[in-house]
């Protein structure tokens, strides 16, 4: 087995608030591991008791098998980038690797190896004798996150560390971030609120809200099995719908959708998820034959929003606004625009079925 980092009941009050609730979770050696959820839900208390910056409540860490709750963060040799990027103004990019291999006392050339085998991970050799105010943001984060890196820690854990960043440098660094991940094997822990740079990096995403763990998985799991209504919401868009199921049919209100997913014959009441991109879009031409006719419902586009790859439209059905996402080429086919009368349909397997109500999103 290997060096393994286990979270069991792990709990942090802050007085009678409780941030973090009896949370559990193995994280492999090697795993790039997510943790997703809206501010407030206790994602950076959880990456805080980890480095140890935050005393635990309740409940255990294990690194490889012994119990580290009452380790300090520098005995448990983890490294760590935050979003604000923490260079030392006055040393250079060189210096600035270097810091925490002098700091552990390592001989000279190795420290000298060491930073030039960093600077070519982040392809920044030419740059090792400015100072961070002479870097870009995308260049100072880039230099943090191998200055964390170099003195080989046996974790890295990474708190929210591009959302200072502009949208292109974003994507570009969480790619980079991703490609030295699995160049080192390391086992990288990152914490962000922001769902796409969670499912495109983690091996596995931890959906949390007010402080507890609501699913974990695979990025493709979390967003085509959502668990919870909260997750459906959170994690990419939905569309929702209240109604009373009978078997394989839904009644919402004016309308019945007939659904794959079979339940009781007794009437309960559920909620229906489905994503923008199964709500299939027809304008002039009737849907196809095979479809199931009772999952027709007209609307009319309301707003259309180009997203580049995808067309998202906001349709009116019976003064309710539904999204639909369609990609281009099919948007363009179908002569597709604002204030057309539209057929909808939706297929009966893409809905996704929940007992509970649909929870307000956190701010």
């Amino acid at each position: 087995m290997g060096r393994n980092l286990r979270l069991e009941n792990l709990t942090k009050q802050f007085g009678t608030l409780t941030a973090v609730d009896q949370v559990n979770l193995e994280i492999e050696e090697g795993e790039f591991v997510c943790f997703l959820g809206p501010s407030g839900c206790g994602k950076t208390t959880v990456l805080r008791m980890i480095t140890g910056f935050e005393t635990v409540t309740k409940g255990k860490i294990l690194f490889d098998g012994k119990v580290i709750n009452d380790l300090t963060p520098k005995k448990r040799e983890f490294g760590i980038v935050f979003q604000s990027y923490a260079l030392f103004p006055n040393m250079t990019v060189e210096e600035n690797i270097a810091f925490g291999l002098k700091v552990r006392k390592k001989p000279k050339k190795d420290i000298a190896e060491r930073v030039d085998q960093m600077l070519d991970l982040i392809g920044l050799r030419d740059w090792r004798n400015l100072y961070p105010a002479q870097l870009s943001g995308g260049q100072q984060q880039r230099v943090a996150l191998v200055r964390a890196l170099a003195p080989n820690p046996q974790v890295l854990l990474l708190d929210e560390p591009l959302s200072a960043l502009d949208a292109k440098i974003r994507v570009r660094l969480r790619a980079e971030i991703k490609r030295l991940q699995q160049e080192l094997k390391k086992t990288m822990i990152y914490v962000t609120h922001d769902q796409e740079e969670a499912l495109s990096i983690a091996d596995r995403v931890v959906v949390m809200e007010a402080g507890q763990f609501r699913q974990v998985g695979k990025p493709i799991e979390i967003y085509q099995c959502p668990n919870s209504s909260f997750v459906a919401d959170f994690v990419g868009t939905s569309n929702f719908f209240k109604g009373a199921r009978s078997e394989n049919r839904v009644n919402i209100g004016s309308r019945e959708f007939i659904i794959s997913q079979q339940g009781e014959s007794a009437k309960e009441d559920v909620y229906l998820a489905i994503r923008p991109e199964k709500i299939e879009v027809f304008k002039y031409e009737a849907p196809p034959d095979h479809v199931e006719r009772s999952n027709i419902v007209p609307g009319r586009i309301d707003v259309v929003t180009f997203l580049g790859a995808a067309v998202r439209l906001t349709i009116n059905v019976a003064g309710e606004e539904l999204i639909s996402d369609v990609i281009e080429k099919e948007f363009t086919q179908r002569q597709l625009k604002q204030g057309d009368e539209v057929l909808l349909y939706f297929p009966p397997e893409a809905f996704i079925i929940y007992p509970a109500p649909v929870k307000e999103r956190s701010s």
